[in-house]
Order: C-alpha cells, then structure tokens, then sequence
C-alpha cells in the first residue's frame, strides 16, 4: 500500500473531545471502587471509636468490655504499633491512634476488628463508655489560639518594598477584618483501605482509595516497622478525592494494614459518613486583617495583610497551604509594597488538609474582598477597578520574585465582558433594583491567575510505564491517580497520539506502587502536566526503536517514518502499526519502556518565601447574576459566564466539565456550604447531609455559559496544554460578591454590606441589616 508521506489519515488524537473512559461503566454503575473488589475469604472489617473530648488526658480504656462485644475479633490500641504511631505527612506530629492525649472530637483512640462491619461499628461506638480520660481546656477556634501563640508550625512573612511607609502616604486607607469558613471535600467515595496479607505475611497488598499511593505506602511501612517493598498500594479508581484523600487516606490504611498483619487475615476499613467528617480534616477556614493604601483611581499603592488559618490539631500539609495563599493573594493584579503574614493555627479540631486550590483560593479571594471595598469606597465600578490593578508590562513581577509572564488577564477579561454583556446588563440591574422593594439582583466579575506546580519542588516529577503487545494494543500505567477528573483519559489520548494509533487500542491500568515508584500525589492540577510528559517519554523511545526498524524496511531514514492513523509510513511504502508490532517482536526489538518528567525551572526558598515556584500560570474570569430575597435572605446565582485558560485543551469536553465543576464547588463554598462547631464540647455539628449544604443540579445557574480561552501556553507543557483541575475552582469568586452586590442594592448609595462566607441565608440578612 502506497500513499505519500506525512499525509494525516485520521484527526489528531489529542485535542478532541472524548467521553471519559470509564464513562460507560459509570452509568451503569459497574465502574469498581475499592469497596466493590470482591472480599478475600474471611476478610474482617473494622472501626474505629472515636474521642469524645476535645482535649484530654487519655487515662485508660476498657478493653476487655470491648473484646466482649459479639462479634469482635480484635481490639487495636496505639500499644500495638510496632512501628512509628504517625501518619502525618511531613512532621510526625499526627498519631494513628491517641496514645496519652485526646486532641478534637472524632480523633481514632481503638480501632474494632470484627467478623461484621455492623458488629465492628456497633462496638467501637461505644468509645463514650470505654473510654476514660481526663477533660483539659481546649482551644477551638483559630482567633484565640492566634491570640494564645499556639502555632503547628512558625508564622511566615513575605515583604516586598516598603509598605509601611507606602502606607503612611497613600491618600486613602482601608482597614478590614474579615472570617472566610472551611469546606468539606464531601468525596461521594468514603475513605476505605483494604489490606490484603501476601506471602504468608511478609508482604502487604492494599487496595486504599487514595490520591497519593506512594505516601501510603510509605506511612503503611512505618506503622508496620517495615521496608517499603513489602507494601504495595493499588488504586484503579477514586469516587472523588478534592485533597481529601491527599494525606488523610493514611490513617485508614494503617489501620487496616496493622489489623492484617496482626491477624493474618484481609481487614477491610470504610467509614461511615459521619465518622469520616469526625475524623478528617478539610479546607483550612481562614482569619484576615488588612490594611491597604489606595489612589484616587482605586490602584493599590501598598498592602499588609494577617492571614490566619485553622490548622486543627496537627501540621498535616498547612505549611505549603498557607505558603499557596500567601503566593496567591495578588491572584491578577500588580502589588508594589505588600507585607504578609502567615500563621497557621493550632486547634483542637480535625486536621485541616488538602482541597482543590490547596490554600490559593483562601489567599486570592482576600485581595478581591479588599479590592471590591475600595471600589465602593470611591463609588467606581469594581469591574474597573480591578483592570486598573491588573499586571502589566513592567509591572509583572509577583511579591515572591517571580516574573508573571503571558499576561492574558486583559485580554481575557475583555473578551469575557463583550460575551457577558456585563455593561448593559450592569444597567439594566440597577433599573430592576430601582423599581423592585424585595427582591435584588448583584453582579460581579472577578478574574484568576493560578499557578501550576507543586510548593514543593522535588514532588514535580512523574514517571511512567508503557507496554505494546504483539497485536498492536498498548498497555500504559503511570503514576497518577483517576479521582473522575479523567486523567487516564487524556494520559491514553497522549500515548494513542503518540503513536499514531486510535485511542481505543490503548488502556491505563490501575495506580500501583510497584510499577511505577516514588510518585507524587495526584494534586496541584499536575496530573496531565507530569504524568503525560512521562508517558510521552516512555512512548517517544518505542517509537523510536520502531522508526529505526522501519526505516530499514523503507530504506529512508528514521525521519521520514510517520506513524498516523494505525499505519507506519515512509519512503512511498507503508504497512501497519500492528504489523511493524509483531515484526519488531521477531526482531528483537524492545517493545516497552520506561518514561519520566520533571518540571524544570523550579526553585524555591521556603525561608524567604521567594525564588519561582509555579512553571506557568492558568488564567480565567467570570461574571456572575445574583438573585437575593431580602425577606429571607435566600439568594441564587441566576447565570454565569465562564472564561478559562486551559491552553491548547488535550480534551476540550473534560476540561469544560472541570471548569464548571470547579466553578460549582468555589460557588458552593462560598455561598452554602457552612461547617459549624459546639462552642463548649468542639463537636463538629454539621458532620451529615442533613446539616452540611453541598451544591446540586438544582444549584446551578439557570444560564451556565463556559468557554475555553484557546490560547496556547507558552511553556513547554504537554501539547502546550494547561492544568486545569484547581484553577476554576476560584471562578466561583464571583458568586459570593454578586450575591454582596444585591446585598448593596438594599442600603444606601456607597455601602459595604460585611458580607461573610459561606454567604447563607443568615449571613445575608446580616449583611443587608448592616447596610439598613
């Protein structure tokens, strides 16, 4: 078969719209989770009793009362750690079970191994009884633990140029305070650990539901006083992670994992609902104080900001948390003198941890709080305001020393106003207003610039494993984790690019520690970034190996061999993929390989908080309606507009269902979503459906218009792709400050209703009080 060289046979691979790849099994409810493996012979399930106290002194535990119970098999105590008693990911401050101290209301003290899930719940919730400790004073809310000095970590501080004299200068000034809540990651998958023993014990096999196998695998392996080779974690699939199962999916698998091996049997580990909120942590809820300088024009001369953030009781990752908010409080605009500082605080609450943004939305969202104050200050559009701020040409370096290159904030933004109609529809707002006593509409815009990269500059690396087979099929497994987000999808779309073969020849395996090792947590929007480069590199040497065979074949060089469409091309010949495939196999030609990525350009000094910590930089906007009843103090977000920076999409259909979802979630936090403590007992109250509000169909904006900005990046990421799984997240800004422009619209000309969030019905109608 004959055909010119180079000639397209089908459309690219990469860059086209494809159904996730599990889609199918989603819909049917066949996808397996962890819980859906079939359970080894005799496996047993445990749970877990939890502290009644928020601080305690941990005297004694009923025991034998316990090991009564029916059904109970075993009863694990921190005593029966053998190895390290922490899962906590960078300083060992976080124990799997209590040993002497009772730190919050939820914290695991015994874990019950049974024969029966119901029968291990029925006696671990008898942790009330069993349990005997002595009550201490307990500190619950991050103010007063700021107040006490009570820290997991050393409070940070970013300077540039000379705020406090820019301060004392500037012609206007607005001081503020500000509460910013938490939010659950509310994963539809609970966590769950399955720990299987092998080899007559020596080794562990366990499937946990994880963003970071490797983590797991390490955790699982101290608790246990082993070497990690004798600990393999597989994860095919996640029912949803957000960075709730970043670090916090440990405490399950080491749980698990000590009762196998004590027992020498399969333990299964899945909380209940409820105890899954007791226990785990969340987004950090967030304190400010600021104090900002202005012009006439509303730019921003100087800026010193107080950002405290509940940590809860351990460290957990709130260091680079609080290292992301502090990077991201310019989000788009240019700070010429700024001072901030950072204090992480202890608590004696869950242990705050991971959730999509990782601590920038908690950073960005102060600066647009502070730049809509000083808009209605002067009475300007906060629209207006905020392009006057933007970065710009010579004003494009980051507080952190960065220079902020591909400035599409501009641009974007007025794309993303013509397509809104933000102007007329900012008129014909304040007509409805006018002549409506009730009910009143806000609109608001607000744009994101989000760094892509990890904090921690070592965790920017991933490698990956690539088989072909004889009949042409493709085998690939990486490091990365598929929590939904379709990471495998577009990782398979690389590879089938790649290669020059259709998508449906090739398949991602499950996660699994011992195909690929010392991986990074799938978080930080790297999963596409890192992971398709290491696939690409892995696929880029078999094509290369079978290029040199198929040159030899065509007689031209390895050069002009094309791969397209199943077919392998050059010097007017051509012949399959599968049967070059099997040629090279007779020949002896390697048919797998390895491939690994790591992000260059980084580096980071996490003393000075400076150097270049992100490899790029995502961009968006969005504007938002607002409906407000200020009757009730309901409110509803009536339409929104949508504009994201993805790049050059790998997957435009995925990439516009993770910027909406994003959107959703940032939407739901801000406006719904209310996480709420007993003042006295430090009981976390809101810890079910039926008290925790998450967004639903229902929620959504009866007029969702999204669309992808399709600007290529100008970093070297994967097909000049952008990430895309935190950034939208921040869209979902806008919401919050339409719903604080209705709010405007019920007092004077020129107020500032002290909105709060989560914007609920009862934060709204004190807002719109305030301004009455």
């Amino acid at each position: 078969m004959n055909k010119p060289e180079h000639l397209p046979l089908t459309p690219p691979v990469v860059g086209h719209s494809r159904p996730h790849e599990s889609a199918h099994l989603h819909v049917r409810g066949a996808a397996p989770y962890t819980d859906d493996l079939p359970e080894p012979a005799g496996t047993l399930h445990a749970a877990l009793g939890l502290s009644p106290l928020a601080h305690g002194r941990l005297t004694g535990i009923d025991l034998d009362r316990l090991r009564q119970q029916p059904g109970v098999v075993a009863v694990l105590t921190a005593a029966d750690i053998a190895g390290e008693n922490n899962c906590g990911p960078l300083l060992h401050d976080d124990p799997i079970l209590a040993a002497d101290e009772l730190r919050y209301v939820g914290q695991p003290v015994f874990a019950i191994i049974a024969t029966d899930r119901e029968l291990a719940r029925r006696a671990a919730s008898l942790a009330k009884q069993v349990i005997q400790a002595e009550p201490l004073p307990a500190v619950l809310t991050a103010l007063d633990a700021h107040a006490q000095g009570q820290y997991v970590l050393p409070p940070m501080h970013l300077t540039r140029g000379e705020p406090a004299e820019q301060l004392a200068r500037a012609p206007h000034r607005l001081q503020g305070s500000w509460h910013l809540g938490g939010q659950e990651q509310f994963y539809l998958e609970g966590q769950i650990s399955l720990a299987v023993p092998q080899e007559g014990g020596e080794s562990l096999l366990v499937h946990c539901s994880t963003q970071h196998p490797s983590e797991m695998q390490q955790l699982v392996a101290h608790a246990l006083g082993w070497h990690a080779h004798r600990v393999t974690v597989q994860c095919r699939r996640m029912g949803g992670g957000f960075g709730g199962k970043e670090s916090q999916s440990a405490l399950f698998a080491c749980v698990a994992s000590l009762a196998a091996l004590r027992l020498n049997k399969p333990v299964k580990l899945r909380l209940d609902r409820d105890d899954d909120f007791l226990i785990t942590g969340r987004r950090h809820g967030f304190d400010y104080r600021w104090d900002v300088g202005f012009d006439d024009d509303g730019r921003i001369l100087a800026a010193d900001i107080e950002l405290v953030s509940n940590a809860g009781h351990s460290a957990d990752l709130s260091a680079p948390v609080m290292a992301r908010a502090l990077c991201h409080f310019d989000n788009a605009y240019w700070l010429p003198h700024v001072a901030m500082h950072g204090y992480c605080a202890k608590t004696n609450t869950q242990s705050n941890t991971a959730f999509r943004g990782f601590g920038g939305p908690q950073g960005a969202i102060a600066i647009e709080m502070i730049l809509d104050g000083i808009a209605r200050r002067l009475g300007c559009d906060g629209t207006e305001v905020r392009q006057r701020n933007f970065y710009a040409p010579g004003q494009d370096v980051a507080p952190y020393g960065q220079r902020v290159e591909e400035l599409h904030a501009q641009t974007l933004t007025a794309q993303l106003l013509a397509s809104s109609r933000y102007a007329e529809r900012r008129a014909e707002i304040a007509a409805f207003n006018a002549a409506s006593p009730v009910l009143k509409k806000g609109l608001a815009f607000t744009p994101v610039k989000f760094g892509i990269s990890f904090n921690v500059v070592h965790l920017n690396q991933a490698g990956a494993l690539v088989h072909v087979y004889t009949d042409g099929s493709v085998l690939v497994n990486h490091g990365g984790t598929e929590m939904g987000q379709g990471l495998n999808t577009k990782v398979a779309q690389v590879v089938a690019h790649e290669l020059g073969i259709p998508f449906e020849q090739v398949r991602c395996t499950a996660t699994d520690t011992s195909k690929v090792a010392n991986t990074s947590a799938t978080a930080a929007s790297t999963g596409s970034d890192l992971n398709g480069k290491a696939a690409q590199d892995a696929a880029r040497k078999i094509k290369a190996r079978l290029a040199a065979l198929a040159a030899e074949r065509f007689g031209c060089a390895a050069e002009r061999v094309a791969f397209d469409g199943g077919q392998v091309s050059g010097g007017g010949q051509c012949l399959s993929f599968q049967d070059l495939v099997a040629q090279a196999y007779l020949q002896r030609v390697q048919l797998w390989s390895d491939g690994f990525y790591a992000t260059p350009g980084l580096h980071w000094d996490k003393a000075k908080l400076q150097g270049h910590p992100f490899y790029y930089y995502a961009w968006g906007g969005a504007v938002c309606e607002a409906l407000v009843d200020t009757l009730t103090g309901e409110s509803r977000i009536t339409r929104a507009d949508l504009l994201h920076d993805v790049g050059n999409s790998l997957n435009p259909a995925l990439d516009i269902g993770q910027v909406e979802g994003g959107f959703i979630q940032g939407m739901g936090w801000l406006t719904m979503e209310e996480l709420v403590w007993h003042p006295t007992t430090g009981l976390l109250t809101t810890h079910a459906p039926s008290t925790y509000k998450i967004p639903t169909a229902n929620d959504c904006p009866t007029e969702l218009h999204t669309a992808l900005f399709g600007v290529a990046n100008a970093s070297d990421t994967i097909h000049r792709s952008k990430a895309v799984g935190e950034p939208p997240l921040l869209l979902g800004f806008a919401a919050l400050l339409a719903i604080k422009d209705a709010c405007a619209a019920a007092g004077p000309e020129g107020c500032d209703p002290p909105l709060r969030a989560p914007a609920t019905a009862e934060a709204v109608l004190d807002a719109i009080d305030a301004v009455r």
